[in-house]
């Protein structure tokens, strides 16, 4: 019997050996990162494939309790009430959370690549892009899942795992640190990967180039609060200072015979020279966001684009009822799992950085400074571009117009700057869940009622602004947030 089971025992090792030994060798040369270009085709994975839209916008003052016809989901009515999102589905934080650490481990591995070639100069444009693909995705999830950049408090706030290499074991301890590391190496990675940067993509608004990459320095130096670098990185983003040539030309339009398809197509079309970096999201985003119980009525969307009271027309509002109401942005597409399949997932693209988003955060920086006629001469380059048949007398925003506007709310003119400046970058980013962002950042309450009159607060500092994180994160030793 001994023998037997020596002889059982030695096949298995023979057999163990040899499997060993064939999962040893690439299945298929092409899944071997050997060179410049394939590891330029997985930094395609290195953004995340999730979107925050849905969860962000339903947090904000934009929403709110539309109708109870509206469709029910947690992700929506959850984030609705600032409760922890139950559904770990696609456009749910949990599903945002996966997508950014997936990115992560994409831009670890093309950096791990780049770092041990035998050539590296050939690789400095990817790890470029890698170093900044990385500080993004990160810098997203400091933003969302833990307390606002606050230089008082930034060296004692939890922040979030700032991830550098990649995982070559099933579960790996992680710890969160602070707010102030985690900056400090999102500030290390933007300043390394920046001058590494090429441009050399044959669709530079699915990469970050440079001055996607500079504007997204600029989006972050605005949260760290300093001003000053907000200027620098958005005037190295357009260093013509072009900005008006690169919005989203909304007034090219107003033709009866564009459609809604072709907004659609539009906004989120890689050739929109205000789209200066654009995201592939699992995502039913672009078909439900206008649909939701918690979303926009006909006057909160109008209220919206309509900043000192002169309506936008460049953008326009859209109904599919009496009580839906929104303006015409997404499209999702439907990917079959199959040819011949009826199931699939729906996808939706994302502008994830934009030519007005940098321009506002210059005029924001400008206001801080008290730079008033810069900032005015930014938010009025917008506008020129929003309203149908512009003209000085009626639409030009000026310093007493300001003061009178936001006169009954405040008469601190750097405040009145300030709220002037959210009410423009409000109407502009409607529906895109920048407004919840603001919200973080500048620590601004929130009301919020339902369809009974009920009232429900979040305060400036309330705990719940912080979204909670996956469950499961705690196995990596990661603690979750106290809601």
């Amino acid at each position: 019997m001994k023998k037997r089971y020596l002889y059982i025992a030695a096949v298995a090792l023979l057999a163990g050996t040899s499997c060993k030994k064939y999962l040893e060798q690439a299945p298929d040369q092409r899944a071997a990162l050997n060179s410049p270009e394939k590891v330029s085709e997985l930094l395609v994975t290195a953004y995340p494939n999730g979107s925050y839209f849905t969860f962000a916008e339903a947090m904000s003052d934009n929403a709110m309790d539309v109708s109870t016809t509206g469709i029910q989901d947690p992700k929506n009515a959850d984030a609705y009430f600032w409760k922890d999102v139950t559904s770990t589905a696609q456009d749910g934080p949990t599903w945002y959370w996966n997508a950014c650490y997936s990115a992560i481990a994409a831009a670890n591995q093309a950096l791990d690549v780049c770092n041990k070639a035998s050539n590296p100069k050939d690789y400095l444009g990817q790890k470029g892009e890698a170093l900044v693909a990385r500080a993004y995705s990160h810098f997203m999830l400091v933003c969302l899942y833990s307390k606002a950049y606050d230089p008082a408090t930034a060296t004692t706030d939890v922040g979030i795992p700032y991830v550098t290499e990649p995982e070559k074991v099933v579960v790996k301890q992680y710890d969160r640190k602070t707010v102030a590391y985690v900056y400090e190496m999102i500030e290390k990675d933007l300043k390394e990967g920046i001058p590494l940067l090429n441009d050399k993509y044959s669709v530079p608004a699915y990469h970050f180039t440079r001055r996607a990459a500079h504007a997204f320095a600029a989006r972050f130096y605005l949260w760290k609060r300093d001003y000053d670098k907000v200027i620098e990185e958005s005037n190295l983003a357009f260093p013509s200072n072009d900005f008006a040539a690169n919005f989203r030309p909304w007034l090219n339009y107003q033709s009866g015979t564009v459609t809604t398809t072709d907004l659609q197509n539009f906004y989120t079309n890689a050739t929109n020279p205000g789209n200066l970096l654009l995201g592939e999201a699992v995502s039913s985003y672009g078909i439900y966001y206008y649909r939701y119980q918690y979303a926009m009525s006909q006057n909160r969307c109008i209220q919206l684009i309509s900043p000192f009271g002169n309506q936008w027309n460049a953008l326009k509002v859209y109904s599919t009822s009496s009580t839906f109401y929104f303006v015409m942005k997404y499209l999702a597409y439907f990917k079959r799992s199959s040819i011949n399949a009826n199931t699939g997932v729906y996808y939706t693209m994302c502008p994830l950085l934009t030519t007005e988003e940098t321009l506002l955060n210059r005029a924001e920086a400008s206001i801080n400074k008290e730079l008033y006629t810069n900032a005015l001469d930014d938010i009025n380059a917008l506008i020129r571009a929003r309203i149908t048949n512009y003209n000085t007398t009626t639409h030009l925003i000026t310093d007493a117009r300001i003061m009178t506007y936001y006169a009954a709310r405040t008469t601190d003119k750097k405040e009145a700057y300030r709220m002037a400046l959210l009410d423009v970058k409000r109407a502009e980013f409607v529906n895109e869940g920048m407004r919840w962002m603001d919200i973080l950042r500048l620590k601004m309450p929130v009301t919020h009622t339902n369809s009974k009159g009920d009232v429900f607060e979040l305060a400036a500092d309330d705990k719940r602004k912080l979204l909670q994180l996956p469950e499961e994160v705690t196995l990596s030793g990661v603690p979750l947030n106290p809601r």
